[in-house]
């Protein structure tokens, strides 16, 4: 007799594949995960090897008020996705509008500190080699920031028009959420190398 028959209907288990959208997203982070890396071990190898000023300890200052908004994003974010679990859209949306704000202020809290930085002390990205490393790494970080809020902007677009629910759409928004998470991960080790060990 055929194994299979003996076996409860209910006791098999069925494999299911994972979503395309987190392992896409999964392997975009990798590949970014890789270029965020050359660009740390640049600004490390570089840093104090300027012939000229301003030096990091001139003109750096510790983001510490950004760096929380941009941070506790992701708890944000991370209810945001529950509540469209749950159900609760408007919930989702509340916690949405919160990420969008959140990160809004980190972003233009790093325009301000560039503005100061360029027509206040002089530094550029031609300035020397800091500022170009510094230019470089911190400005691949705020790109990566924009488009991020671009994808939050939309879903909190779709969740305030009613268009956000069930699971095709909570997925998306998970994989979304990866992404910022990826984000303020990276922030982190750009805080450290640049405004902490690069001083």
């Amino acid at each position: 007799m055929n194994e299979a028959a003996i076996i409860p209907q209910s006791e098999i288990e069925v494999w299911k594949l994972p979503s395309r959208g987190i392992v896409g997203m999964a392997c975009l982070i990798l590949a970014e995960a890789a270029i965020f890396i050359i660009f740390v071990v640049a600004y490390l190898f570089y840093v104090g090897k300027s012939l000229s000023g301003p030096t990091p300890q001139d003109v750096l200052s510790l983001p510490i008020f950004t760096s929380i908004c941009l941070l506790s994003s992701s708890i944000t974010v991370h209810l945001a996705v529950n509540a469209l679990h749950k159900g609760a859209r408007s919930l989702c949306s509340l916690w949405l509008a919160a990420t969008v704000l959140l990160g809004g202020i980190f972003l233009a809290g790093t325009g301000m500190e560039w503005y100061h930085l360029i027509y206040h002390d002089g530094l550029t990205i031609r300035t020397n080699l800091f500022g170009t490393t510094f230019y470089s790494l911190v400005g691949l970080h705020a790109t990566h920031v924009i488009i991020g809020l671009f994808m939050l902007s939309l879903a909190l677009f779709f969740s305030l028009r009613g268009q956000l629910g069930g699971s095709k759409h909570t997925e998306r928004l998970e994989v979304i959420s990866l992404y910022w998470h990826f984000v303020d991960a990276v922030w982190i080790v750009v805080f450290l190398v640049v405004y902490v060990f690069g001083r």
